[in-house]
């Protein structure tokens, strides 16, 4: 049997983690988070150690894959007793860099960045909200979870004077990458952005991309393949079907009444007019109001939240 030869199998070796400055594969640094949590959550309960087994459990993953992930971190456990807990999340969180103080800039004081900046949890975990922006007039100078809402022309001078490591976008599609280009213009090199558009970056920054949308229309196309029925009827047709047909019945518009709605309760775009409320960038007395909002000229060109 012919062998490759050292040189080959460090190249390939060398590619299948790609490099994030520690040689750790992408991968595994993605699934680091998911490890700390379980983590967390153990030495919350008391508990001293865990087993291999236990943990990749309780965190969804083979024992495996979860032992040649700590092996990146220089932690094998000891045989017949596991992983010391406590160690182990003092491991995780200097890897993912968690010992330290991370200062965050929050863009976008609509519903969701209001969120963001209410979420307790981000303290705990080695993040601290620097400050947040906003281009609403009636938004900026309010306060929200204890900021300060500042305007987004002041950007630039908030990351260097909160040394801000970390930017979170909150705003709509049509403001993110301008928004983006000035986080990055000022030093930012990581971005959490929340707003339903891939941004353009320069080699060197990082973008984690959180789309909610597409998340549930993932789970929506799920739940629609658990509602087929055995003999491969969609019970869900059916039943519409059926509504549809007692709906004609009634002499009802068929769409509306299919769907449980008056006909008059039903706008052009197929949702009643008081469902649910749309996420605003701006914050006014009606979030439903929010979209109105992109008809402003802000300089950063910052309009209603899609997201």
């Amino acid at each position: 049997m012919s062998r490759r030869p050292a040189s080959a199998s460090r190249s390939a070796k060398a590619s299948t983690a790609q490099a994030n400055g520690h040689g750790i594969p992408d991968a595994t640094v993605a699934r680091l988070p998911v490890y700390l949590r379980a983590l967390n959550t153990l030495a919350e309960q008391d508990v001293a150690t865990v087993s291999s087994e236990e943990l990749a459990a309780a965190t969804g993953v083979n024992s495996a894959k979860l032992r040649k992930d700590l092996s990146h971190l220089g932690s094998y456990g000891t045989r017949g007793v596991g992983y010391d807990v406590e160690y182990l999340v003092y491991q995780v969180s200097r890897e993912l860099g968690l010992t330290q103080d991370w200062p965050v800039l929050i863009v976008g004081a609509g519903n969701l960045g209001r969120a963001l900046a209410n979420y307790g949890g981000f303290a705990s975990r080695g993040f601290r909200i620097a400050a947040l922006l906003d281009c609403d007039p009636r938004v900026v100078g309010t306060v929200i979870a204890h900021h300060k809402v500042r305007s987004d022309a002041e950007i630039e001078q908030v990351i260097e004077r909160f040394h801000v490591s970390i930017g979170v976008i909150a705003t709509p599609a049509a403001a993110a990458q301008n928004v983006c280009d000035r986080l990055v213009a000022a030093g930012v090199t990581s971005i959490l952005n929340f707003a339903p558009l891939v941004l353009n970056v320069p080699s060197g920054v990082d973008v984690r991309k959180v789309d909610l949308s597409i998340e549930l229309q993932i789970l929506a196309f799920h739940a629609q393949r658990r509602a087929v029925a055995p003999d491969g009827r969609d019970q869900d047709s059916d039943a519409a079907g059926q509504r549809r047909d007692a709906a004609a019945g009634r002499g009802l518009g068929l769409a509306a009444a299919a769907d449980g709605f008056p006909p008059g309760d039903l706008p052009a775009h197929g949702l009643p007019r008081d469902g649910l409320p749309a996420v605003g960038f701006s914050v006014g007395p009606d979030v439903r109001q929010a979209p109105e909002a992109s008809e402003v000229n802000y300089r950063t060109g910052a309009q209603a939240v899609g997201t």
